[in-house]
């Protein structure tokens, strides 16, 4: 026995050399199933499992992109890398830098049957999913007692809203019988009192951990449930055949908190900004209301007998105004035409004045053409018998006058004797 003593961290440091110096373990190839994948910035951690046995194991994110496929839980692929020990925790692991499919893991292909059967018979629809509420008054939650799943749901819930009521239904999430267990934890939730939504689920860990969830019993339960169900199962790298049928499916317990529970603060937000809205439809509704109120004051007062009374005075006064006017203008032309009568009498006077002077000097020169004192004064003679001229001297009387332009002569007719 040697009486040299070491520290953890050289012996640590001595079986990972020993490890990297043997040919061996630097050139390995290994045949599994992948369980447990999981993604870090880093590159990814698993399990490769087989009947017998599993492996820890890493592939850092440079082997990683070389990949020509996307791996899943259940796959089952062949690694090639090198066996090596993790200093800090002595974890023994496997450092694989290659890997290629070789078929279907047995629980892999089990999760696709029953997801492909599922999916045919319509229990993924979407036009059977049930929406979440708005601000649920109580909050179920089918999970594990024990495990942190029910603490942050509990947590996060409390910092969103306080007012809102939890209660755990406590089931087994992993091992023989826990999906009859969900199942049955399912149906007892959906019948308490003022719940209005579940959330099933349980906290990470490799696809045999989380299997339960992926047993036909658990999917109908989901399915059947009367009220909104979240699933919350794993990671956010895990899919279940629950999350499927849930109405919603949470990456995580917690996120599955924060699409039940809306933050009060978001929801107080709203509240003011919907009484904002209000208050402003309300002074709109207000100002209408008040422009409505006016026009029928207007239209009232128009139709009023005090307004329509007003209206026929201020009428009259305007029809005496313009009476007056229409009058004033209507004499001043009367007195306008009076004052042009006289001259335009005048006017007309003298003219039928020289109108008729005009004729009577005709008159008169056609009556001294007519005249037979004018033709005695040529030296003619006329002769009357008494009044009346005597034109013949067949007729002439034995005693008649010879009137000349001076004067008058009496005569007496004396037969002409003849030898």
């Amino acid at each position: 026995m040697s009486d040299t003593v070491i520290s953890v961290a050289e012996l640590n440091r001595y079986v990972s050399r020993s490890l990297r110096m043997d040919p061996v373990l630097r050139d390995i190839r290994l045949r599994g199933e992948i369980s447990g994948l999981k993604v870090y910035p880093a590159g990814w951690y698993f399990d490769l499992k087989d009947a017998d046995a599993k492996v820890s194991c890493v592939m850092w994110n440079e082997s990683v992109r070389r990949l020509s496929f996307q791996p899943r839980s259940g796959d089952q692929v062949i690694l090639h890398g090198s066996a090596s020990l993790y200093e800090k925790n002595g974890s023994f692991q496997f450092t694989a830098d290659a890997m290629r499919p070789e078929g279907i893991g047995s629980l892999w292909q089990r999760y696709e049957e029953l997801k492909a059967r599922l999916r045919d018979e319509g229990l993924f629809d979407e036009s059977r999913k049930k929406p979440l509420p708005v601000r649920p008054r109580r909050i179920a939650a089918v999970t594990s007692a024990e495990g942190a799943v029910w603490h942050d749901i509990r947590k996060v819930c409390a910092m969103r809203d306080p007012g809102v009521a939890l209660v755990l239904v406590p089931v087994h999430v992993q091992g023989t019988g826990a999906a009859e267990e969900i199942a049955e934890g399912l149906r007892r939730a959906a019948r308490l009192p003022e719940v209005d939504v579940i959330i099933v689920g349980r906290g990470g860990g490799s696809m045999e951990d989380l299997w339960c969830f992926n047993e036909e019993v658990v999917a109908r339960a989901i399915a059947d449930c009367p009220l909104p169900v979240i699933s919350a199962v794993g990671h956010e790298t895990d899919f279940t055949i629950a999350d499927f049928c849930a109405d919603r499916r949470a990456a995580t317990p917690s996120n599955a908190a924060e699409l039940a529970v809306p933050d009060i603060e978001d929801v107080l937000e709203a509240l003011r900004m919907m009484r904002g809205r209000m208050t402003q439809a309300a002074v709109a509704r207000l100002q209408r209301s008040r422009l409505m109120l006016a026009e029928c004051r207007q239209r009232l007062s128009t139709c009023s007998p005090e307004q329509s009374l007003h209206r026929q005075r201020l009428t009259l006064e305007q029809l005496r105004t313009r009476l007056r006017h229409a009058a004033g203008e209507a004499l001043e032309m009367r007195k306008e035409r009076l004052r042009m009568l006289p001259l335009r009498m005048d006017r007309a006077a003298e003219r039928t004045l020289q109108r008729l002077s005009m004729t009577l000097n005709r008159q008169r020169v056609r009556l001294e053409a007519l005249n037979p004192m004018t033709v005695l004064q040529r030296g003619y003679v006329l002769a009357l018998d008494g009044d009346r001229p005597v034109t013949s001297a067949a007729e002439a009387p034995e005693r008649m006058r010879l009137r000349f332009r001076d004067g008058e002569i009496a005569v007496r007719r004396e037969e002409e004797q003849h030898e």
